[in-house]
């Protein structure tokens, strides 16, 4: 990947944006009015596929098909939090998140960044975006303790990952599922994710069995899917290592496509996308939508 062009089209993205602030009379509407997608396009192996061009892509807004204003398939840092669970349902799992968490680290690339955050009852930054593959030693003291305020934690990340200028953004999160204590719900923080254009990969921690276990393992899905992300059931292992090694390929080689919506209307309702590629035999993971900003 060449870094400089890279650059040069996210000069341009942003070229594109402050023009349209400027021929909207100054109104600052530049961070709702273009919709990013991040999108990963993968075969019937499940392998990445790269190197589709524009014209094979056409984006849906509820049914009305938009303008792509930006394209971009460049190999491309990215800017993840990583969300630890350490709340006291998660006991000696506590151990298995960390390990985890070092495998992601460990598959970075150059200029690739990430941070690591823990959630109990309480929110507390582990560790400062970055890119060294090695975790600050404080993350060997971490107990589980306390409740669970998973929503807030994933609201969190995706503040800080908005102020991020990396246009590729992900939130891992390594828990139960089970949130015990946020102030904001799941809707919420989904929104929120949306917003900071943010995908979120999951990983089921859960040692819970029956209709609890179905239920936390449903919110961590619905994280995942609604944003384009992926949900991993295997909690340890080779697979595990191989999904991590998988997300970090696939962060890096997504397909980054923005629009400015025909529909301007500013009511806060759920606007429906679709990305389709004219290929056959080709799966599409992306955001499903997102909520209009609202006056």
């Amino acid at each position: 990947m060449k870094k400089s062009a890279f650059l040069l089209a996210i000069l341009t993205l942003a070229a594109f944006i402050s023009i349209r602030a400027q021929e909207e009379d100054e109104v600052i509407r530049v961070e709702s009015s273009l919709v990013i997608l991040n999108a990963t396009i993968t075969d019937i192996d499940g392998r990445v596929v790269t190197g589709l061009q524009r014209n094979r892509f056409s984006v849906f807004e509820d049914g009305v098909e938009q303008k792509i204003e930006f394209f971009s398939a460049e190999e491309t840092p990215f800017a993840a939090v990583i969300l630890l669970d350490t709340s006291g349902s998660m006991e000696e799992r506590v151990s298995m998140a960390r390990a985890a968490a070092i495998r992601f680290l460990q598959g970075l690339r150059v200029n690739d960044m990430a941070s690591i955050f823990r959630f109990d009852s309480k929110i507390a930054q582990v560790q400062e975006f970055s890119e060294s593959r090695d975790v600050h030693e404080t993350i060997f003291d971490l107990k589980s303790r306390g409740m669970t305020v998973l929503n807030d934690a994933i609201v969190k990340a995706a503040e800080e990952l908005a102020k991020r200028h990396e246009k590729r953004r992900a939130i891992i999160v390594l828990s139960d599922g089970e949130d015990t204590q946020s102030g904001r719900t799941s809707d919420y923080a989904l929104k929120a994710a949306l917003k900071a254009d943010a995908v979120i990969y999951t990983v089921d921690m859960s040692a819970a069995n029956g209709l609890r276990r179905t239920q936390n393992v449903g919110v961590l899905r619905n994280f995942a899917e609604k944003t384009g992300g992926r949900f991993i059931a295997t909690p340890g292992g080779a697979q595990m290592r191989q999904a991590f090694e998988e997300i970090v390929a696939e962060l890096g080689t997504q397909y980054t496509i923005a629009y400015d919506p025909k529909n301007n209307a500013k009511d806060g309702k759920w606007r429906e996308i679709e990305l389709r590629v004219s290929r056959k035999n080709l799966y599409i993971r992306t955001r499903k939508g997102y909520n209009a900003p609202k006056r």
